[in-house]
């Protein structure tokens, strides 16, 4: 039974029935797999036994295949199956996976793909690539079933049992009128309790909720996560149906743009993975570091400003990475709850303020009480009251704006329609240091009689 083998005991099978050319025993064990274990299947082949591993591949696990390997792996693929295949298995691929698969290949290999498919399915492609990247419609299919305000339930169902196949999801049934504009939405459910003959406007929801082909993709998936759709319609302007978006595809997105606002907020750049190769990581990291690495000698120089006072009192220098540290890590805190909340709320002037009230108070609770701590350290260790008042109202100040500085920069970004991943938690970081560094010494200089 497959159920009974691991992932990569089922690669060694795969790779036994190849060489003992076992071809039934081989289709079998396709035949009881998930695409998606296919694709990890093929990807961990040795490259000897790829080509024959294809060939035993119908079109239409090929096509669900491609659908779960990354981009390289997918031309990849392409290349090695031949123009004739290769065209049947991009008509059987879903129009949405396959516009993202086409979109960075050069215009000549594009058009290649495209005039040898089915001319319907070419056309349908095309239309999806005409939209903007990261909206609705580019993200939508047009493989699902709409149905005829007219319709009886048992027009709908024999309609169902004909175009069955090819949906992508028939958990909802979408209504249109005489213009083919969107006009009532009918789940599987009520139509498996209605009668057969009773008519189809009499039975549908006339709300539905919907979105427009130009919707960006994360407005969609909170729209789904909002409403626990398995899938929302997309119109045009005019209110004509012409796609739907479906859970799968959301959880794509949502992943991706999740997987982004990590690498923003760590600054490790874009696209890169463990297959990234080591100069290209590091040019994508540079930017950030380069910027990252002056702003520390803006630190520096605070520091050699106030040589005098760190002189007279040399204690203060073992509190700086502490209060530096403690900074920054407080307002990359803020930072993350932030990016986060934009992504998953509608956001208005008093929810910001509201956030804003609820992060300054966080952080007089916190300053508050790593304050005291560490004034009783100091006055334990060094026996000066005066430095533990230096260092305890330093880190209570600090911790303030360390973390309102991680709420206010991401909510000014968002506001003026830039990524709020970009503040990143580095920068939050630096910028913090900095300002901790000013009121540290301003303090002790202003108690340097004090402390000496």
């Amino acid at each position: 039974m497959v159920t009974d083998l691991t992932p990569n005991e089922i690669t060694i099978q795969v790779i036994k029935y190849l060489k003992e050319a076992k071809v039934s025993d081989l289709q079998v064990l396709l035949d009881e797999l998930h695409p998606y274990d296919i694709a990890q299947i093929y990807d961990t082949l040795p490259d000897k036994h790829r080509v024959r591993f294809l060939a035993h591949l119908d079109t239409t696990q090929l096509a669900h295949m491609l659908e779960e390997l990354e981009k390289e792996q997918q031309h990849h693929v392409l290349g090695k199956l031949g123009v004739e295949k290769s065209f049947k298995v991009l008509d059987e691929m879903d129009n949405d996976d396959l516009a993202v698969l086409l979109e960075e290949l050069s215009p000549e290999k594009k058009q290649a793909f495209l005039s040898g498919m089915k001319q319907e399915e070419s056309q349908a492609v095309q239309n999806l690539m005409r939209y903007a990247p990261e909206t609705a419609g580019r993200l939508m299919t047009n493989r699902f079933v709409w149905v005829s305000h007219h319709y009886s339930v048992r027009n709908v169902v024999e309609k169902l049992k004909e175009f069955a196949e090819i949906a992508e999801t028939i958990n909802y049934l979408y209504v249109i009128d005489d213009k083919k504009k969107l006009v009532g939405v009918v789940s599987y459910r009520d139509l498996i309790l209605a009668e057969a003959h009773e008519q189809i406007k009499n039975i549908m929801f006339e709300r539905v909720i919907s979105v427009t082909v130009d919707t960006d993709q994360e407005q969609a998936a909170r729209l789904i996560q909002q409403y626990d759709f398995l899938a929302v319609p997309v119109v045009d302007q005019d209110r004509v149906l012409v796609g739907i978006v479906t859970v799968d595809d959301i959880i794509d997105v949502v992943i991706k743009e999740a997987t982004e606002d990590i690498e923003k907020l760590s600054a490790s750049g874009k696209n890169i993975d463990f297959d990234t190769k080591a100069t290209v990581a590091a040019s994508r990291r540079l930017p950030w570091l380069v910027l990252l690495l002056f702003l520390g000698l803006i630190a520096g120089t605070i520091i050699s400003t106030f040589e005098e006072t760190l002189e007279t009192v040399v204690a203060l220098a073992f509190f700086i990475p502490m209060i530096a540290g403690m900074t920054g890590n407080t307002g990359t805190q803020s930072l993350a709850v932030v990016v986060r909340g934009l992504i998953t709320r509608d956001i208005n002037r008093r929810v910001v303020m509201k956030l804003i009230l609820r992060e300054l108070a966080v952080g007089i609770i916190i300053g508050v009480t790593c304050g005291v701590l560490i004034s009783i350290i100091a006055l334990v260790w060094q026996g000066n009251a005066v430095l533990g008042l230096v260092v305890g109202s330093t880190l209570l100040v600090t911790l303030i704006i360390g973390t309102l500085a991680g709420t206010i920069i991401p909510l000014i970004l968002f506001r003026f329609k830039v990524d709020p991943a970009v503040a990143s938690g580095p920068l939050i970081t630096t910028l913090n240091d900095v300002l901790s560094l000013l009121i540290y010494f301003g303090i002790a200089t202003v108690f340097i009689a004090r402390l000496m």
